[in-house]
């Protein structure tokens, strides 16, 4: 008697990764982040990639003592992660895709924040830090919650970052920054805010939509659009926007399937009407 077995695609399987009902802290985050490799390395075994952060973790865990308070445990973290091994921002091709693959990433010791950050929270978590992510404008940060107070920290370099770091940075990206520069520091809390896992693969995700659509890059842009819709699947503009790169593929009814997906539930939009026009053409061409 034979056996079969389904294999899931890595979309689907990424998919049951993250879908929708599950807790957003029970996403399993380095996984999932590791499985967005495989629209570019469809070979790439994630389980590997899983392997060796358990090795590194182990190596950590060997230069730090059991009973190290937790700021003993950050300075250690840092020492092992940015000059031990050596990751930092691959400042000279930013814009890389290869940046937002932790295989390579871990490969190369080069990222953008949001990849090493994902490595990073690995190791501090393994180390009972409390550690998070954090969505700053511009800048992918992390964050410790030590006795002492909160540390936040630039991901490329390990670097603490003051408030007046921070500040600087914010007014950057922000039109009316008062609030950040002005003794209550409200507004720049709201920027500081733990970013949960879901929020990570989506900013990632994004990082690599907009390359690929800089690019041209239809068919991977499709399936980074289809990662972000197993992720969002009522943000009905990412569907939308993979209509739009199955047109420019010439996936006429996959466009024509996802457009009226966005309409169903998006009818009132002020790009509606542009929409419907173009899924009439769309149908005069598959006629």
């Amino acid at each position: 008697m034979s056996l079969q077995f389904n294999v899931p695609t890595p979309l689907e399987y990424f998919a049951s990764l993250v879908q929708e009902g599950s807790q957003q802290e029970s996403i399993p985050l380095l996984e999932a982040a590791a499985c967005i490799a495989q629209d570019a390395y469809p070979l790439l075994d994630v389980q590997l990639v899983l392997d060796e952060v358990d090795q590194l973790q182990a190596r950590l865990a060997r230069t730090i003592e059991p009973a190290a308070e937790p700021m003993r445990r950050l300075t250690a973290l840092n020492q092992f992660f940015f000059n031990d091994l050596g990751f930092s921002g691959n400042l000279n091709n930013y814009y890389d895709t290869d940046n937002s693959y932790l295989n390579v990433v871990l490969r190369s010791r080069r990222g953008i924040p949001i990849s090493l950050a994902v490595l990073w929270l690995e190791l501090a978590q393994s180390v009972n830090l409390r550690a998070y992510g954090v969505s700053f404008p511009g800048h992918f940060l992390v964050k410790v919650q030590l006795p002492e107070g909160q540390v936040v920290i630039d991901p490329t370099s390990g670097r603490s970052l003051s408030r007046e770091d921070l500040s600087e940075r914010l007014e950057t990206f922000v039109s009316d920054s008062r609030d950040a520069t002005d003794g209550s520091l409200r507004e720049l809390a709201e920027y500081l805010r733990s970013a949960s896992p879901r929020q990570i693969l989506v900013r990632m995700l994004r990082n690599l939509k907009e390359i690929h659509r800089a690019e041209g890059d239809w068919q991977r842009l499709i399936d980074v659009q289809s990662r972000l819709i197993a992720l969002l699947p009522e943000a009905w503009n990412e569907w939308r926007d993979r209509g739009f790169a199955h047109v420019e593929r010439g996936h006429m009814m996959d466009a024509i399937s996802d457009l009226e997906t966005y309409l169903a539930h998006e009818g009132g939009s002020v790009d509606a009407e542009a929409i419907q026009e173009l899924l009439l053409r769309l149908r005069e061409s598959q006629s």
